[in-house]
Parts: C-alpha cells; sequence; structure tokens
C-alpha cells in the first residue's frame, strides 16, 4: 500500500508547490515587460503634449483609448477617448483587441489609464504591450505621474464628466 501511495503523494507535492508557485507571482505584479515602467521614454507623452495634439485641427486625430476601469471613464475621461477595457484583465485586453481589430497598424493610437501612480498603473504596460504584439507601429502613452484627477482634470485639460 505504501509503494502505491508514494507517487500519489509526490504528484500532489509537485502540483501544490507549482500552485503555490504560480500564486506568488501572480501576486508580484505584471508579467516582466508589461508594467508601466516598461514603456520606452521615447513612448511617453506628456499631459501638456496631448493637450497641444489636441486642439491641433488635424486631418486626422489619434485614436485615445482609456485603458483604465469603466468607473474611472465613466466618471471623467479624456474628450473622444474610448473605453477600451482595463489593461491588466484578460477580457480587458480582449476589448482592447476588438476596439482596434479595424484599424491600420500605423494608426496613431494614445492609451491612457491614470488609475494611480505611474510606477504602480496594472493597465497601460500590458495594453501598450499587446498593441505592440498585434503590429501597431505608432503607439504612444500619456504619462500621467500621479493619477488622472491631479496630473489632468486638476491642471484644468479638457475633461468630459460623467453624470
Amino acid at each position: 500500500m505504501r509503494r502505491t501511495l508514494a507517487p500519489l503523494c509526490t504528484v500532489s507535492l509537485v502540483l501544490l508547490i507549482t500552485l503555490a508557485a504560480g500564486l506568488f507571482l501572480r501576486a508580484q505584479g505584471p508579467a516582466p515587460g508589461s508594467s508601466a515602467l516598461s514603456i520606452p521614454q521615447a513612448q511617453l507623452l506628456q499631459p501638456e503634449e496631448l493637450v497641444r495634439i489636441l486642439k491641433v485641427t488635424e486631418k486626422e486625430k489619434p485614436t485615445l483609448l482609456q485603458v483604465g476601469s469603466r468607473v474611472m471613464f465613466s466618471q471623467v475621461h479624456i474628450p473622444g477617448s474610448e473605453f477600451a477595457g482595463p489593461g491588466s484583465t484578460q477580457s480587458g485586453i480582449q476589448s482592447l483587441e476588438d476596439t482596434v481589430s479595424a484599424l491600420p497598424k500605423n494608426r496613431r493610437i494614445i492609451l491612457y489609464c491614470g488609475c494611480c501612480p505611474w510606477d504602480h498603473c496594472p493597465n497601460v504596460g500590458p495594453a501598450y504591450k499587446r498593441l505592440h504584439e498585434l503590429g501597431f507601429t505608432n503607439v504612444k502613452v500619456l504619462y500621467l505621474a500621479h493619477n488622472f484627477g491631479d496630473d489632468w482634470v486638476s491642471k484644468g485639460y479638457p475633461a468630459v464628466k460623467g453624470k
């Protein structure tokens, strides 16, 4: 009887260790290369730069995508932006993919979130990474050091407030 239980106990122990390691890694934050800090400096837009871009009457304005929470978007967002789903969730990434599916790969896209301080944002990094994996070549991210309220709304930049 002991001989038949030994392999079962070994398999159970290996499965338990694997599960614990997975939970530990998930608790450590986003996968390498998908945090906001992994976005190249050259791909970041300062709020003042985006305000200038939005004021210019171009033939083709950039596609603005909010990749934070639906609640945040409903409360206040940049005029002309679309809610694309939270970049930190699989369903949010799927929503982002659906939103950009008909766009040309060279389309100018600007992502933003602002849910929390930049170095803790769980959304912009994965969204930026996924767009690049899909072949989009003209993606920028609005750099909001503290959050959307402090770095955009309180500075009087254009915002559409919810009801």
